[in-house]
């Protein structure tokens, strides 16, 4: 089987995305599926490639956000029937440690599966339309097209009464900010989180901390995304130069228990720190540029900081506690998609640094 599609081709670290026609030549083998792409998140991470020139290879069709309609499988032993209505998320061996303790965005192979190149086999069957190799499946899928070839094992099956095209998000970032909080905090009624940085993983870590009856402080600049935070039933607090850890420990009754940084911030994350209760639990999300270097006393009295992957997830768990609440209007994650055609991917990727749009959606 040979099959010609549309894909958004990201050539250069510095360059704009091109869509043009790629090649797949062989279907999906044992375990695989092949899906048509509904719609298709754009995480900051598929952008960060730019910052980390060189890192993972290029040409290659980046997304990994997918979410669509089985159209063919590598046979039963897939668990998945042409017609599924599937979320995708990111790629694990399945068989180390960490895969075996139902903590597979901690597997020993995800950076080399996700991130560096995928498995080497993949090389050859994915090409662009004159013949030459592209990276095979970014994060298991390379879902900025028109359909990706992935593993079942991070295909998850989803009411197909649901908006498929939206859905994406859930397989990353919703995924992670929302699994931070329920998973890695198991945060329930009583509780007090603060959230820094109210982008999309962010609001998400807002909406299920909401969910899960925690009082909640969201932390931003911008205007625009602390009326989203407050939308979601946050208390909305403006960064400003001074004093933030202070007014963080009034607005929680003497300091946060849980907290999450989406910044990357060097200095959000000591103030983050400060803003913790005795035995209060630091979770990062976003990726560090920089040395992190920690003020004096921000780790005393039991207070402590990890990084959290993924959202500590099993997405076959994860997704659909996550559908299930939306569906019951506590999970409001449709509020934050603009939608884009495949075609306007250049202008996604803009208004997304621009912070006009908090979660773009690619629709092919």
């Amino acid at each position: 089987m040979t099959m010609r599609f549309r894909a958004a081709v990201l050539r250069s670290y510095t360059g704009r995305f091109t869509v043009e026609e790629v090649v797949l030549k062989e279907g999906p083998a044992e375990g695989e599926i092949l899906v048509r792409i509904a719609g298709c998140g754009m995480c900051r991470t598929d952008l960060a490639v730019r910052r980390s020139a060189g890192r993972s290879p290029l040409p290659a069709v980046l997304g990994h956000e997918g979410a669509g309609v089985v159209a063919e499988t590598g046979g039963p032993g897939t668990g998945l029937r042409v017609g599924d209505h599937v979320v995708l998320s990111f790629d694990s061996c399945g068989h180390c440690r960490n895969c075996l303790g139902a903590v597979p965005a901690y597997c020993d192979s995800f950076a080399s599966l996700n991130l560096f190149g995928g498995r080497e086999t993949d090389a050859a069957r994915f090409t662009d339309a004159a013949g030459a190799e592209l990276a095979p499946r970014w994060f298991g899928q390379s879902s900025f097209a028109e359909y990706a070839l992935v593993s079942a094992r991070n295909a998850v099956r989803v009411d197909p009464a649901l908006p498929v095209e939206l859905l994406g998000p859930l397989g990353c970032g919703f995924l992670t900010g929302a699994g931070a909080v329920l998973n890695a905090f198991r945060a329930g009624p009583g509780d007090t989180v603060a959230v820094f940085g109210a982008g999309a993983v962010g609001l998400a870590a807002v909406m299920a901390a909401t969910a899960a009856g925690a009082t909640t402080v969201a932390v931003d600049r911008h205007a625009r995304r602390l009326a989203f935070a407050e939308r979601f039933g946050a208390i909305p607090l403006q960064v400003t130069s001074s004093g933030l850890p202070d007014r963080v420990r009034r607005l929680t009754d003497g300091g946060a228990q849980y907290a999450v940084d989406t910044t990357g911030s060097v200095q959000l994350i000591n103030d983050a720190l400060r803003s913790l209760r005795p035995t209060g639990h630091l979770g990062l999300v976003a990726r560090l540029h920089t040395a992190l270097s920690l003020e004096p006393g921000t780790l005393d009295r039991g207070r402590r900081i990890s990084h959290i992957c993924e959202g500590d997830a099993v997405p076959s768990l994860l997704i659909p506690r996550l559908t299930a609440l939306w569906q019951a209007g506590r999970f409001p994650f449709d509020q934050l998609i603009r939608t884009y055609p495949l075609a306007d991917v250049n202008e996604a990727e803009r208004d997304s640094d621009l912070g006009c749009v908090v979660k773009p959606v690619l629709v092919p």
